[in-house]
């Protein structure tokens, strides 16, 4: 969830332009405690080269920091003043995000949108890295007001597929795997690979197959102990992972 937190980052950009296209954070989800809509698992609508892009998305900062969010206990129950987005990389060129607020900044407990926009020539897979930075009010001497603490934090997991108009449906499919979690056999849909691997937390490679000219794949994984495990593949999209969990 640490990852969930921070990766609402991908929301703003310090940057506008009259090409963004305004939005409105959305009212139903004023009552959830924080999160991002649609998150790294749904991702970004897939895109296509030379033609206008243009998607929303809508996020909830956090008002404290739980356990799920920081696991070494440190900041547990700290209020969160804030976060503030200070850059964003890997995004194809010609795109850009812009912030429901110039600056980016939201306090604990708001929430937000952004717009994502632009148009491209080029083709291919975009992972996209935020750079965020937290504050958070931290009592660091007894009996002594709190001080604001800031991390400069970097955090992946977006991604947008470029494909060619026209095709865009089966070149960016995005990979995808089901049941997730799984007790033992799943079906992984998306391939636009040779081959894919199976990983573990390590990044040890647990499995291997050859799925060329495959764009799906079904694996028996009841052998796996339980646990968080990767699909990996390598293609012409670029590199694609994706996180499954075996119970």
């Amino acid at each position: 969830m640490k990852k969930l937190l921070l990766s609402f980052a991908a929301i703003g950009l310090i940057a506008l332009s009259v090409d963004a296209q305004s939005c409105t954070p959305g009212a139903n989800y004023v009552d959830s405690t924080y999160g991002v809509w649609p998150d790294t698992t749904q991702n970004f609508p897939p895109a296509a080269a030379n033609v206008a892009y243009s998607t929303d998305l809508n996020f909830k900062v956090p008002a404290t920091v739980s356990a799920e969010l920081d696991a070494s206990g440190q900041f547990v129950g700290s209020p969160i003043q804030g976060f503030t987005v200070t850059g964003v990389l890997g995004l194809p060129s010609g795109y850009n995000y812009a912030c429901n607020i110039a600056s980016c900044t939201y306090a604990g407990g708001a929430n937000g949108c952004a717009n994502v926009y632009g148009t491209t020539a080029n083709t291919g897979t975009y992972p996209i890295t935020i750079e965020v930075d937290a504050t958070v009010m931290v009592t660091l001497i007894p009996g002594l007001p709190a001080t604001p603490v800031t991390q400069s934090v970097s955090f992946g997991g977006y991604k947008i597929n470029v494909g060619t108009a026209g095709l865009i449906t089966s070149v960016v499919e995005p990979l995808s795997i089901y049941p997730n979690p799984s007790n033992g056999q799943v079906s992984i849909k998306g391939i636009v690979a040779d081959e894919l691997t199976i990983t573990n937390l390590n990044g040890q490679v647990i499995l291997t197959k050859n799925v060329s000219g495959q764009t799906q794949a079904t694996l028996d994984l009841s052998s796996l102990n339980a646990g968080v495990y990767f699909v990996n593949t390598l293609g012409s999209l670029g590199k694609e992972t994706i996180r499954f969990i075996k119970n």
